[in-house]
């Protein structure tokens, strides 16, 4: 099992944050023989679709110069003619080549990678220039052991095949003496398709396996251990002792907020003593009287402790404490079903401070 460098072990696999900043961080997992084998396929069709036009430059070619060294003199502008049309040769032959390959290239990078620029990789670091690094590194990982293995088993491989391939067509040659120019080039061009065809299938192997060698490599660089897990859910989600902290504090300015509102109550319907809900109706503001404050218990005891403190009147009525602290919340109308039973404490009451007025004058 992998160790970070606090030697913590890396035994979770790695979340979906850590792959997208790897990735933004231009760490993807690729397989250079996957784009080794692109351009060996793409040559390989090129020359093959394209065999007679190239075929009939090589001849043209190979023409102009054996015909030309019987009439001309070998001198500077000779030799200046030759170079310009090697050129010309070069362009019309493998120019065309060369841009397929770079275009399939392009595509399977994208292929394997998606589309994604980040300058992150490009920036020089300190790190890279540290001796002491490269030199653990060079020696003390597995790194470049396990890229030496996979050069020589490649190499090997290819190697094999090639051997086999070229061996049979180097002892063929011989009869190319009997051959003219053209039927010369139609064997060089049908032996390299042959011998290219043979190494792409060399390279489909090496290539699938590199690339599930890759695709797990680079997950397991990316394992994390459990504390990182933590950090990451604490950035993400929030540390849970500070959410707990921030929810505390909202729910005592609310608490706070809703104390406050207490005074303005027209009655606080009680249990009388686990309840205790504080209504308020205003004729053409609302269309049923609301909650200004509820609570249980403790709270319960602080709202009324308040309305006393205030003169609003309290009311205990057990079953209708209960369903008002249930079904209702702090801002909202009481529900419809409850109107008239609240409607005649209401009525009551202002009946009350009617007579109470009253009396005051009197």
């Amino acid at each position: 099992m992998a160790e970070n460098e606090d030697g913590q072990e890396k035994s979770e696999q790695p979340s979906a944050k850590k792959l997208l900043d790897a990735r933004e961080k231009g760490q993807v997992a690729r397989s250079q023989e996957i784009n080794s084998l692109a351009v060996f396929s793409t040559g390989l069709l090129v020359l093959y679709f394209s065999k007679d036009y190239i075929g009939g430059k090589f001849y043209d070619m190979t023409t102009y110069i054996l015909s030309s060294l019987d009439t001309f003199e070998v001198s500077v502008n000779i030799l200046g003619t030759y170079a310009l049309k090697g050129v010309m040769f070069f362009l019309s032959v493998a120019f065309p080549v060369i841009l397929a390959i770079l275009i399939v290239a392009l595509v399977v990078g994208y292929g394997q990678v998606g589309f994604q620029v980040t300058m992150e990789a490009l920036m020089p670091k300190g790190s890279k220039l540290n001796p002491i690094k490269g030199i653990k590194e060079s020696f003390f990982s597995s790194r470049p052991l396990v890229e030496l293995l996979k050069s020589i088993v490649k190499l090997g491989l290819v190697g094999i095949v090639s051997y086999v391939v070229l061996k049979s067509m180097v002892l063929n040659t011989v009869g190319l003496v009997n051959f003219t120019i053209t039927e010369i080039v139609q064997y060089m061009l049908d032996n390299s398709i042959e011998f290219l065809w043979k190494v792409s299938l060399v390279y489909v192997v090496i290539a699938a396996v590199d690339f599930v060698y890759q695709k797990k490599k680079h997950k397991k660089e990316l394992m994390m251990t459990k504390q990182e897990v933590k950090e990451e859910y604490k950035q993400t989600e929030g540390d849970p002792h500070i959410k707990s902290k921030i929810k505390s504090k909202q729910f005592e300015m609310a608490q706070k907020r809703m104390m406050q509102e207490v005074p303005n109550a027209d009655v606080v319907i009680t249990n009388p003593t686990h309840f205790a809900v504080a209504l308020k109706y205003e004729i053409g503001k609302s269309r049923a009287p609301i909650v200004l404050a509820k609570g249980m218990d403790l709270v319960a005891q602080k709202i009324k402790k308040i309305a006393v403190e205030n003169d609003v009147p309290l009311h205990e009525d057990v079953p209708l404490a209960r369903a008002l602290y249930k079904n209702c919340e702090v801002g909202q109308e009481i529900p419809e079903d409850m109107f008239n039973a609240v409607a005649q404490i209401l009525a009551y009451i202002y009946k009350l401070k009617q007579e109470k007025k009253k009396n005051n004058i009197i």
